[in-house]
């Protein structure tokens, strides 16, 4: 059974959780790769991140809701508006942290 204190966590949490996505839908010049390599964590995470917990407690969600949750559209049309090219620099911090 869970109590009040862990309900209210929970709804502290969740509350978080809303304000980081918005907070990334309202930066969308903040590109993945430049989140991964300061963070280790971009969008396509808390997208999969999402779709994991839903899981945990038995809910299907695809994994493309939970992009277009965590984007605010569809990931194609974020993509289309707001990624652009990485740079050699970005690629290079990015192999570098993913063989440490």
């Amino acid at each position: 059974m869970v109590d009040e204190s862990q309900r209210s966590n929970d709804a502290l949490e969740a509350a978080v959780f809303r304000r980081l996505v918005q907070h990334l839908r309202e930066h969308p010049d903040v590109q993945n790769i430049d989140l991964m390599n300061l963070a280790g964590f971009c969008r396509n995470c808390l997208s999969k991140w999402y779709v994991a917990a839903a899981d945990e407690t038995g809910v299907e969600i695809p994994y493309e809701d939970a992009r277009q949750m965590v984007y605010g559209m569809p990931y194609s049309e974020w993509k289309t508006r707001h990624q652009k090219e990485a740079s050699s620099d970005q690629l290079e911090r990015f192999e570098k942290a993913s063989r440490d």
